[in-house]
């Protein structure tokens, strides 16, 4: 059905009608349905060619991109492991100062209550004796 549609010279006055880039034409005889297709091996190796380095290119970005996420995962592991450590030391200190504060018991919010006390009053009186 499309080569009725474009049968040569049908639609065209005679024209050469399948003529859409260079090295796509019609064969010479008018009743010929048949399409020939030109292709310069020169143009289609400069192509390839030219594809091939960049699928090249391509493979070497992908191979750097493996090897900066490799790196990336190791450092991310060292991480890690590093956290753990720190929240297990930080574990352990916590459990050390609990310890020690119940074992010399709560005597020591008294004792920052009695120098805030005396920090006060010194204040206190050093500024009424100021004002005379």
């Amino acid at each position: 059905m499309a080569a009725n549609s474009l049968r040569a010279g049908s639609s065209y006055g005679g024209a050469v009608p399948f003529r859409s880039r260079d090295g796509l034409s019609t064969r010479p005889g008018a009743a010929s349905e048949e399409i020939q297709l030109r292709i310069d091996p020169m143009d289609l190796d400069d192509e390839l060619t030219g594809l091939h380095h960049q699928v090249r290119r391509l493979k070497h970005v992908a191979e750097e991109i493996g090897t900066e996420m490799k790196y990336q995962k190791d450092f991310l592991e060292q991480l890690q492991m590093t956290m753990i450590k720190a929240q297990a030391g930080v574990k352990n200190n916590l459990r050390r100062l609990n310890k020690s504060i119940i074992q010399s018991g709560s005597n020591h919010i008294v004792h920052v209550v009695v120098f805030a006390l005396i920090c006060f009053t010194i204040v206190y009186f050093w500024s009424k004796i100021s004002r005379k």
